[in-house]
């Protein structure tokens, strides 16, 4: 019945952050109006919307006192191609780190909005073919 439509990301600057996210996320642009824009993922049915706002706006959220954690996250395939990407094009990143054999970086915007980077686990069961056998049953 539900599904995910589209994320929203704040952002200071709509034409640069724009050229940012196309670069660095591959994302491909839908339309655009005065206060936003909407793109589409080449490989995904999960839209995206950059918003323009007057001041940076959080992307994360605080557990366990300082421990921060993003609202969502983007899956790829070859998670030291997406780092190797980034950082060859001077994007700012956290260290590539193992939990339980997936692996995970966060990686911030123009407007230092953080996101994290997963790969999937074969064997997890948020795999996205575990996932699609649990919809199927």
């Amino acid at each position: 019945m539900f599904k995910v439509g589209g994320i929203f990301i704040p952002v200071t600057d709509l034409k640069q952050s724009t050229i940012w996210y196309e670069t660095n996320l591959g994302v491909k642009k839908i339309d655009e109006w005065e206060e936003g824009a909407g793109f589409y993922f080449p490989n995904s049915p999960t839209q995206m919307a950059l918003i323009q706002v007057e001041s940076p706006q959080p992307t994360e959220f605080t557990i366990k006192g300082k421990n921060k954690n993003s609202y969502y996250n983007f899956l790829v395939d070859d998670i030291d191609a997406a780092y190797k990407h980034f950082h060859e094009n001077g994007v700012v990143t956290s260290e590539i780190d193992d939990f339980g054999g997936m692996k995970f970086f966060d990686f911030f915007d123009r407007d230092g909005n953080s996101f994290s980077v997963v790969n999937e686990v074969i064997d997890s069961p948020y795999h996205r073919e575990n996932v699609r056998k649990l919809q199927n049953n």
